[in-house]
């Protein structure tokens, strides 16, 4: 496998800009407690499960990407999300979403699909806040023949679904995405806003 943070690309401005992202986001040690964040979430799972009040809703709209904090790189693109809430306040989501750039006139694709819990206070107003923190992971691909590489990738963030239609709601969205490579950290921002449909 090609590594999007190293060899492999073609020679043009582009060229380092990936190490970029990587090498200056964050120069700490050691890897995320995975089994550990997974576990939490499958705990939070089970918590719910005994609630009668189920639902689900899906989500799709356009997002602003930033690869990396100094010195990154602007992608836009179509994220979307699914989410089973066992009940009013808690949600498992599958949150999912593709980037696009052409930095150099190469083009830079960036895919996250990530999961994790969702905790939402469901009132009677139409502003309906939820915050969320998932993981997963990424895909970094660069032109025609480029490369790609794999991350592990960790999201959290939050936004308000404003209620239009009984069943349907306009959703802005911040998350911050960290996407984990070789040690180090690209620290990202997904800036969102789109439709979602409750069932």
């Amino acid at each position: 496998m090609v590594s999007a943070v190293g060899e492999g690309y073609p020679p043009c401005p582009y060229r380092a800009l990936p190490a970029r992202i990587f090498n200056a986001q964050s120069r700490s040690k050691g890897s995320i407690p995975m089994r550990r964040l997974l576990l939490l979430s499958f705990g939070l799972f089970l918590f719910a499960l005994p609630s009668r009040a189920q639902s689900v809703d899906a989500s799709v709209g356009y997002s602003y990407f930033r690869l990396g904090a100094f010195g990154g790189i602007n992608q836009n693109g179509v994220s979307g999300s699914v989410a089973y809430n066992p009940n009013r306040w808690l949600g498992i989501v599958g949150d999912f979403g593709g980037y696009h750039a052409s930095p150099g006139g190469v083009s830079l694709n960036t895919y996250t699909y990530l999961f994790g819990p969702r905790a939402s206070l469901r009132n009677p107003s139409k502003f309906n806040p939820f915050a969320q923190f998932l993981i997963g992971g990424s895909r970094l691909t660069a032109g025609s023949g480029g490369g790609s590489s794999n991350q592990f990738a960790y999201s959290f963030g939050g936004g308000v679904d404003v209620g239009l239609l009984p069943h349907l709601a306009l959703r802005p969205q911040l998350d911050y995405v960290g996407l984990r490579n070789s040690g180090q950290t690209a620290n990202c921002t997904r800036l969102s806003v789109g439709f979602v449909v409750h069932f």
